[in-house]
């Protein structure tokens, strides 16, 4: 009988590494830490499917014995958030409308940037991208006044257009820094090779440089969008009454006194309030450590 030279020798359980006391207090360790990191949210959960009796009579960690989603409805469509109660819905819309012109707009001139800055360079594109690069660290509060200018110019003070215009002014210049460093990975080699056979710019960007672009995107859509949904800052100073997002609802959810606190409503307004970030990472998160580090070695 003939016998596989190649076959592995051994068992199945060859490669496995031993279970070692050292193994063990690491998993040990991560168990304890991932628990002590997910308490906060199972806390949030339990406490947003109690009743407000059940909240003062058990404890903060035990389960609920009665569930109920009660919580949930009024504080989507019934709880008071100042004098007006409506619950979050409205201004989970708003937020809605907001951040995906913002994520997408924001995120496509950052491409171009990025593009032009990695292949088409021009006298002065290092200067530019290092003032790019400062604008990353300019705080928030630093733009309040002359963006409230800006925006009273072109009549788009306390309306979602003017966030959204000023979250895509905002954000250029990190989805320009994130595009610029994945390109310069991207070979000269293919955009000589393309202006040679006569593309253009905007050719060489369609046919080479955005097919090879959806890690970074990825990345700078789940950057964009949790930027832009959690804001409060911008939100509470330029959003008016029918363009606040819902991060300054919650906040006058929370705030709003009614003589009685209402524990489970406010942690049900909170979970819905963060719903959309927690899916975005859930479902594109494994893109964005690929994306972020793709250009980790060049730039």
């Amino acid at each position: 009988m003939a016998v596989d030279t190649f076959a592995p020798k051994g068992g199945p359980n060859q490669e496995r590494k031993p279970l070692t006391i050292g193994r063990v207090l690491i998993y040990v360790l991560l168990v304890l830490v991932a628990l002590y990191y997910l308490a906060p949210l199972y806390v949030m959960i339990t406490t947003s499917l109690k009743s407000l009796d059940e909240i003062r009579t058990s404890n903060l960690l035990a389960p609920p014995m009665s569930p109920t989603a009660a919580a949930w409805g009024k504080a989507w469509d019934s709880a008071c958030t100042g004098v007006d109660c409506g619950g979050l819905a409205p201004f989970f819309w708003n937020s809605i409308k907001m951040t995906i012109p913002a994520v997408l707009i924001s995120t496509l001139i950052g491409s171009l940037n990025g593009y032009v800055l990695a292949h088409w360079r021009f006298r002065g594109s290092e200067a530019l991208f290092a003032g790019l690069m400062v604008g990353c660290f300019i705080p928030f509060q630093v733009v309040i006044l002359p963006m409230a200018r800006l925006l009273g110019m072109f009549d788009l003070a306390n309306t979602t257009p003017g966030l959204i215009f000023v979250h895509i002014v905002y954000g250029i210049a990190f989805t320009t820094l994130f595009f610029r460093n994945y390109y310069v990975t991207v070979p000269e080699e293919l955009v000589k090779a393309a202006r040679i056979d006569g593309a253009g710019f905007f050719l060489t960007y369609r046919k080479i440089i955005f097919p090879l672009s959806l890690p970074i995107f990825m990345v700078c859509f789940i950057w964009q969008f949790t930027q832009i949904w959690n804001d409060f800052l911008f939100g509470v100073v330029f959003g008016g009454s029918d363009a606040k997002p819902v991060t300054v609802a919650l906040n006058n959810l929370v705030n709003t006194s009614t003589g009685v606190t209402e524990y489970n409503v406010n942690m049900a307004a909170a979970i819905i309030a963060a719903l959309p970030t927690l899916l975005v990472y859930i479902l594109a998160g494994k893109y964005f450590v690929r994306g972020l580090t793709a250009g980790a070695v060049k730039g």
